[in-house]
This record gives C-alpha cells, sequence and structure tokens, in this order.
C-alpha cells in the first residue's frame, strides 16, 4: 500500500554532490547558503555583481566545489551565461536560489520613477530570468527552486511600495512556475523572511528615525529581526524537504496564514490611521537626504543585502 509519508521522506534533497545556483550571491543571505550547502557537501554557483566578494567566498569552499560569475539579473542573457558556467563547471544544477533583490525606501512622491523601475527590473524580472534560464536544467535533475520574496509579498508597507509591490510579484509569479513545471518533477517555493539585520536595515534607521518608529509600531512578529545565518539555515532546510514555503523566523507563518485579516477593511483603516503621522515624516526625511536611490547604491544592495529578505 502505498504510504505517502515514505514517498515525501524519499523525495528529500540530500545536498551531498548537489549542485546549487545563487543569485545574490556576494554577500547577505546569499553568501551563508552558499556557506551551509558547501558544509553540507554541495557544490555551489554564485552569481552576482561584486566579483572580488565572490571570488574570496569560493576560495573558502575551494576551486573544485565553488565557481562564480559577475552577473547582472537584469540582463536574462547575462543570467544564461552564469547558467552555462555552472553547468560547464559542474554539469548540472539541482537546486537554485533567486535571491538578488533591492530594498528602495520612500513614497510614490519621492522615490522616483528609475528607482521604481529598477526595483522591478531586478525583484521580478530578475526572478523571471533566473527561472528561465535554469528550468531546462533543474528539469533534468528533477530538482527544486525556491525564490525570496520576503514577509513584504503579504504585507503591503507605505514608504516601501516598490519593495512590497514587487515581492507580491515574485510571490505570484513563483506560485504560477510552481504549476507550470509540476509535470516535469520539478518543485518550487518562496521564502518569506520578516526583517534581517544587515548593514541595509541599520543604515536605513541610521537616515531615516521615522523608519525605526515605523518598525516598532508593527505587530509582533512583523516588528521582529533575524539574523542572516538563522535565515540561511531556514532556506537550506527548505531546500533539503522542498519547501513550498519558507518562513524565517517560523512566527511569520501566523502572518502569512492571517494575511486575509491583515489586509481586511480594519485593519487597513488602522494601518491608514498610523501613515498619518507617520509618512509626513518619512517623506520629509527622504527628501532631507537629496537623493533616491542611485543605480550604484542598487547595484551593492542587489546581492542579497536588503531591507527585508
Amino acid at each position: 500500500m502505498d504510504n505517502p509519508l515514505a514517498r515525501l521522506r524519499s523525495d528529500r534533497i540530500d545536498l551531498d554532490g548537489k549542485v546549487v545556483f545563487i543569485t545574490g550571491g556576494s554577500r547577505g543571505i546569499g553568501a551563508e547558503v552558499a556557506r551551509l550547502c558547501a558544509a553540507k557537501g554541495a557544490k555551489v554557483f554564485l552569481a552576482g555583481l561584486e566579483p572580488e566578494l565572490m571570488q574570496a567566498l569560493c576560495a573558502e569552499f575551494g576551486d573544485a566545489n565553488a565557481a562564480s560569475l559577475e552577473t547582472d539579473v537584469v540582463d536574462l542573457e547575462a543570467v544564461r551565461a552564469a547558467v552555462a558556467a555552472a553547468v560547464e563547471k559542474f554539469g548540472r544544477i539541482d537546486l537554485v536560489l533567486a535571491n538578488a533583490g533591492i530594498a528602495p525606501y520612500g513614497t510614490v512622491a519621492t522615490i522616483g520613477k528609475p528607482t521604481f523601475d529598477l526595483a522591478m527590473a531586478i525583484n521580478v524580472g530578475g526572478v523571471w530570468n533566473t527561472l528561465n534560464a535554469t528550468l531546462p536544467h533543474v528539469a533534468e535533475t528533477r530538482g527544486h527552486v525556491l525564490t525570496v520574496c520576503s514577509v513584504a509579498s503579504f504585507t503591503p508597507l507605505g514608504g516601501l511600495h516598490a519593495y512590497t509591490a514587487s515581492k507580491a510579484a515574485a510571490e505570484s509569479l513563483t506560485a504560477a512556475f510552481a504549476m507550470e513545471v509540476a509535470h516535469l518533477g520539478v518543485t518550487v517555493g518562496s521564502v518569506h523572511p520578516s526583517w534581517i539585520d544587515t548593514d541595509m536595515v541599520r543604515d536605513a534607521e541610521s537616515d531615516l528615525p521615522t523608519f525605526r518608529k515605523l518598525r516598532a509600531m508593527l505587530p509582533w512578529p512583523l516588528h521582529s529581526t533575524t539574523t542572516v545565518d538563522k535565515c540561511a539555515a531556514a532556506i537550506v532546510s527548505g531546500m533539503e524537504k522542498r519547501s513550498s514555503r519558507v518562513f524565517s523566523p517560523a512566527s511569520v507563518g501566523t502572518v502569512y496564514w492571517s494575511r486575509a485579516m491583515i489586509q481586511a477593511p480594519l485593519a487597513m483603516k488602522l494601518a491608514r490611521g498610523m501613515s498619518r503621522r507617520i509618512i509626513p515624516d518619512l517623506e520629509r526625511e527622504v527628501r532631507s537626504l537629496g537623493r533616491s536611490l542611485s543605480a550604484r547604491e542598487a547595484q551593492q544592495l542587489e546581492d542579497g543585502d536588503s531591507t527585508r529578505g
């Protein structure tokens, strides 16, 4: 008699000897996931915008176990070239982490259209490019794909509209892609971290005092911060289990399953009340900086050092 639990256990992935392709692999979440995968015997390929950092990381694992290529995920041909380099080096791709992303802060009135367009191009277009380029290879290995979508994908927040909109789109893209590749034996999941303790969060709080107030006003667990290593550990566990959802910390799962309540009329009314007090101050602080996110800053952020997952 067929045992579903036994079948589920047999479908788990042993990372030893597997090939993991990671975008945004220079720092932050991507780099830590690479370390944990390598420690379990996996071979890792890093695609990102800071080649020196990626080369230094690969040196930790040894030439036979790691490689990297400078890659802008907005450029489909560049992503395809990175995928081809990974296959040439290791012969296959078993697991994919679409991690590259940016988190610009500011309102529609202050952020600037180029910055909004860049957030969508990286956080949505970059995920699409990664899925498209790696699909033939994970189809061959019946592999697993994870995209970093953040708690922001189901908790819209004023002052981070570009990020929350792009992550919601990335989550929907991921769910639809999972349906499209199920017949190939490819499994797909989304990763939903809360605030991660990175330089970006610390810099945002330093630049914008109102940003600190905004975070403090959010209910548990939305105001909590988790470490990069704990988030990476949850992602690696999700790879091994072929998880369709990864939450970090685990309490974020309670927010996900109650998402209908978060966007209910009463909840949105309370959120608007909070925003009336906070947003004018936030806009003044953003304008006082005299800039929106530059292309150079965006490149620095793309490799996994975003405000939230």
